[in-house]
């Protein structure tokens, strides 16, 4: 479920920032198969690879993190 909401806000950013997801495969220096498997929700990306995305997207990490749900 996590990861399902990381991948959804990278993509989202992804395309509001102009990169195709080829392009920013290669910018952040993964296979694009790994970029569809985060964005799909079926991999989370880990610490390093969460702060290299967010420098690349130039957003914080905070802007990026899916938003907190409180019951």
């Amino acid at each position: 479920m996590e990861a399902e909401k990381w991948g959804r806000r990278i993509r989202a950013f992804r395309k509001l920032k102009g990169f195709t997801q080829e392009g920013f495969a290669r910018e952040l220096g993964v296979s694009v198969s790994i970029l569809g498997e985060i964005e799909r929700g079926n991999r989370m990306p880990g610490p390093a690879l969460i702060e290299q995305i967010a420098l690349a997207l130039k957003v914080t990490q905070e802007e990026l993190a899916p938003r907190q749900e409180h019951d």
